[in-house]
């Protein structure tokens, strides 16, 4: 229990930094700059996916969560976040470094998940465009969500709202190692050993999971031979580290979340899938 409790502590504390930027951001937009902002965005809203992929595949805890909190004010748009999302390595890299992957697999690896983040947000923002209602900026319903009050100055509502989302997150956080530590990581990675076909679904639910045990046990399973280049790519697109946590707390209505559940993991399903099928690893 301890130990359950310092990993907790010590993964949430990693997202610190990059939700107080966040928050401070937006607090930022709403007292300075809001119109200006909403005009810079739908200026460049095309180009949301490319920048978000890329920014995605950097290897950083947090950066998931922060673009969560800018689509939960209408900040970017549903497709940007999902190119965040597929691209967002978590605990990949750390751990293909420590094993002592080819550097030649891990450039792919890298490669194509920012690829897939690149083509499934374009895809979802032109679909977004013809058949979607245009998100705009929300930073108040975003404050009140929280339940802050964001006229007390930039500064002090950053820290509330950074404050308020780091507990939510260490307790979620402690709760999922729990579960996973009952549950054994080897019951886990049983579920998706030698199912094809189904490897893929499964895998994606795996990473669905919003902690690093999911990306670990994906990542691990590959190097060992235990799952297939499809599945694999399957669970670890799907994994966007606490970025789907932060977005079900922070966004509304619920209703899109689900949306942006589903869609995650169909493209990232579809798309590892497909991947699997190429001669490329």
């Amino acid at each position: 229990m301890p130990d359950l409790i310092v990993d907790a502590l010590l993964d949430s504390l990693k997202l610190l930094p990059f939700l107080f930027i966040a928050y401070l951001l937006i607090e930022w937009i709403e007292h300075a700059a809001g119109e200006k902002t909403q005009a810079l965005i739908d200026r460049s809203g095309r180009l949301g996916p490319i920048l978000g992929a890329l920014l995605g595949a950097i290897p950083q805890c947090g950066f998931s969560a922060a673009m969560a909190n800018f689509y939960a004010g209408g900040i970017i748009t549903r497709g940007t976040l999902i190119a965040v999302f597929l691209s967002t390595s978590d605990e990949m890299l750390p751990i293909l470094i420590s094993e002592h992957a080819p550097v030649g697999l891990i450039l792919k690896l890298v490669c194509v998940k920012a690829l897939a983040g690149m083509l499934a947000g374009l895809v979802i923002d032109l679909i977004s465009s013809k058949f979607g209602r245009k998100r705009r900026l929300q930073i108040e319903q975003l404050c009140e969500s929280a339940g802050c009050d964001c006229r007390h100055g930039v500064l002090r509502s950053a820290i509330r709202h950074t404050v308020q989302v780091f507990v939510f997150i260490l307790l979620i956080t402690f709760v999922l190692n729990l579960a996973v530590s009952h549950i054994g990581e080897s019951r886990l990675s049983g579920f998706i050993l030698n199912r094809p076909i189904a490897g893929e679904l499964l895998a994606g639910l795996i990473g669905l999971i919003p902690n690093c045990a999911s990306s670990v046990i994906i990542t691990q399973l590959y190097l060992g031979g235990g799952m297939s280049v499809g599945g694999m790519l399957a669970g670890l697109l799907v994994n966007a580290g606490v970025g789907m946590l932060v977005l079900f707390r922070m966004n509304r209505p619920m209703k899109d979340n689900f949306l942006m559940l589903g869609i995650l993991y169909v493209c990232g399903v579809v798309l590892g899938a497909l991947c699997g099928l190429l001669p490329i690893f």
